[in-house]
Parts: C-alpha cells; sequence; structure tokens
C-alpha cells in the first residue's frame, strides 16, 4: 500500500467528521473518496448548516447516506466513525468486518461492552481500530506529558482534571436522547480521564457523586466529581460539567514531589512551580522558589484532528506505531463507565483491563 483511501462516516458542515474529511486532505498519503451521513434532511432544508452533499461538493468527492455502501467498496482501505456515540458498535464492527481499517471518533462508544464487541472485531479480522482521544494531540498535553516524563516536578502526587463545558445551546438532539443516555462523564469527561491515564497510569478504583441541578431536559445528571485511585499511590479528582457558566476549560494540575505543574488546554503558556529553581537553592530572589510562577509559552490546538490522521496513516502504511488503540479506547470508558456505577450505587468500584477473556 503506497497510499490509504478513506471514507469518513458521520459528515455535516458543522461536526468533527468534516475536520477529519478536510485533514484527510491535508495529509500526504492520504486520499479522501468518500463521505457518509444518513441525515438527508440537512441536505434538504435551507436554513440547516448543509449535509454530507454539501460537504461533497467543498471537497469535491462522492457521497452517500448508508454506510453499508462502503462495505463492499473496494477503493476504500480505512474509515473515519465520526458519527453520534451510541451508533460507535454496529457501524464499527461492520467495517472490521468487511476488512476496513477503522479511526473511530471518542468515546469509543458509552459502555464497555460495545467496547470489547470492537476490539474482538478488530482482533478477529487483523484490522487496525485506532480511538480518536484528540487530547493526546494537543501541544499543551503532549508538553506537560513530556515535562512530567523527564521528572521536573519529582514523582507524582496527585493529578487533577476537569471537562467543563456548557451544553444548554447545543442543537444536537442525540446528545439528550433518553433512549440511549449519554452520561457527560463518558461522552465529554472522557478527555479528562484520557488524558490522566495517560499521563499516571490505569486507575484501579474510584468513587464518584453526581447531581443534576440545570440541564433538566438531559435525561442524565450534569456535574460529576470522582475521586480516583492511580497506580503507584497517585491519588486524582477528576471534574466534569456539561452545564458550567464559563468558557469551555480542561484544567488540569499535576502535584509533584519537587514542584507543580498547571496547565490548561486553550491557554497559550502554563505554569510550573519548583522546589528549586536553582539547584540547591531554596530561595529564589529572596522568595520562597516554590512560591514562584515559571511560565511556559505553548499554541494550544484542541481539536488537532490531522494529528490523528497522520498517525493512523503512517501506522496504515508501516511507518509508524499505533498510540491509541482500541484497549486504550476502551480502557478510558472503562474508567467511565466505573465512575458512572459509582454514583448510582454510592459505592467504591474496581476496574477491569481484560478485554479478551471476560465474559
Amino acid at each position: 500500500m503506497d497510499k490509504v483511501r478513506y471514507a469518513v462516516v458521520g459528515v455535516n458542515k458543522e461536526g468533527i467528521g468534516r475536520k477529519h474529511a478536510i485533514a484527510i486532505t491535508e495529509t500526504e498519503g492520504a486520499e479522501l473518496v468518500l463521505l457518509c451521513d444518513n441525515d438527508l434532511e440537512a441536505d434538504r432544508c435551507d436554513d440547516m448548516a448543509g449535509g454530507v452533499a454539501a460537504v461533497a461538493e467543498e471537497l469535491k468527492v462522492g457521497y452517500t447516506y448508508d454506510y453499508k455502501d462502503i462495505l463492499t467498496n473496494d477503493e476504500i482501505d480505512a474509515v473515519v466513525v465520526a458519527t453520534p456515540d451510541h451508533l460507535h458498535r454496529d457501524i464499527v464492527v461492520d467495517l472490521l468486518n468487511a476488512g476496513k481499517h477503522v479511526l473511530c471518533e471518542k468515546p469509543m462508544a458509552l459502555c464497555r461492552e460495545d467496547c470489547v464487541a470492537m476490539i474482538r472485531a478488530a482482533k478477529a479480522n487483523d484490522r487496525f481500530l485506532m480511538v480518536g482521544q484528540i487530547v493526546r494531540k494537543n501541544p499543551t498535553f503532549i508538553r506537560a506529558k513530556e515535562i512530567i516524563d523527564s521528572g521536573e516536578i519529582g514523582e507524582l502526587v496527585c493529578v487533577e482534571s476537569e471537562y467543563a463545558h456548557d451544553y444548554s445551546g447545543m442543537q444536537s438532539g442525540w446528545r439528550r436522547d433518553p433512549d440511549h443516555p449519554r452520561h457527560i462523564i463518558t461522552g465529554g469527561g472522557c478527555h479528562a480521564v484520557d488524558m490522566l491515564r495517560w499521563i499516571a497510569g490505569n486507575p484501579t478504583e474510584v468513587f464518584a457523586y453526581a447531581n443534576h441541578k440545570v440541564l433538566k431536559d438531559f435525561p442524565v445528571p450534569d456535574s460529576t466529581v470522582a475521586v480516583v485511585k492511580f497506580p503507584n499511590d497517585v491519588i486524582g479528582r477528576v471534574y466534569c460539567s456539561m452545564s458550567a457558566k464559563r468558557l469551555a476549560t480542561m484544567r488540569s494540575v499535576f502535584y509533584g514531589t519537587e514542584g507543580t505543574l498547571i496547565v490548561d488546554d486553550y491557554h497559550k503558556e502554563f505554569v510550573i512551580y519548583k522546589d528549586n529553581i536553582i539547584e540547591g537553592e531554596k530561595k529564589y530572589l529572596g522568595q520562597e522558589a516554590h512560591s514562584v510562577e515559571i511560565r511556559l509559552d505553548i499554541e494550544p490546538c484542541t481539536h488537532n484532528c490531522k494529528g490523528e490522521i497522520v498517525e493512523f496513516t503512517d501506522v496504515l502504511l508501516g511507518k509508524a506505531p499505533m498510540t491509541v488503540d482500541g484497549v486504550e479506547g476502551g480502557s478510558t470508558v472503562s474508567v467511565c463507565e466505573a465512575i458512572v456505577k459509582s454514583f448510582q450505587t454510592g459505592e467504591k468500584v474496581q476496574i477491569s483491563y481484560d478485554f479478551f477473556n471476560e465474559d
């Protein structure tokens, strides 16, 4: 294979699928062949942003309203699935069984059971399955992980992250569909959970609370707080909200034995506090060194779809290893599902990462 021929499922003028499609057209070794979405109404109504036909015209490629047309299309090697979350399992499994490689948008699914089915389908068909946990392509968090891994703030003690958003103005009805309840800790908070897993390792247990005080037309709680136990005796906290009255944020704090790192994915700088700014010196210009802010410039990119497409293309061309496969995506969903179970039962919940041996 000298190039990867792509289709994208789940495309309109406003969604993430269009961003993936554009990224494919900008990536060396990738070719956009076909777009797909089943929302015919979006192409019929003048007052809507436009559906798959409008994006296909923009990008000069073909389109279809049925993803099953892709299953027997020999001109397509790989498919990006960017549909509403509850549709991922059936589409991804069908594509994998048809011999296609798949990049599935986050969250991989809304429950662990669906993740297991997708992971096993990828293994059974010897196909690549990547999950679009896009925080791992954000320069802010890439740099934060590099700093932590280098030992700059010592050994991790406590990690915190939040996904604070306001969904009140969102028009997409699938996010509030009572037939497919989408807990915000899974649908959006998976960003914060995945980033902490990436940096601190797989949590072993969680305990969580949730409430439902603002967005009463959603069928699930709109705010969640989870206390999380990580390996190496690291403790953590995740706050998730879909009703926070503020600009969207993923502000995160990493407390270490020798310093603290504070980052936010929307800001162009982040802060480090060090126990020693000058080696062996506890003071800096007359101040306690650990109270002095060291600010580092960074250029954030919150939706780096091109970074995902570049990696997946390189994987399929044999140029690079995959960093977020189905097991990684499923592990994040497993933590999120445990958080939901905890606030529903009022109990601590242990987390399993075995996707092959459990029934």
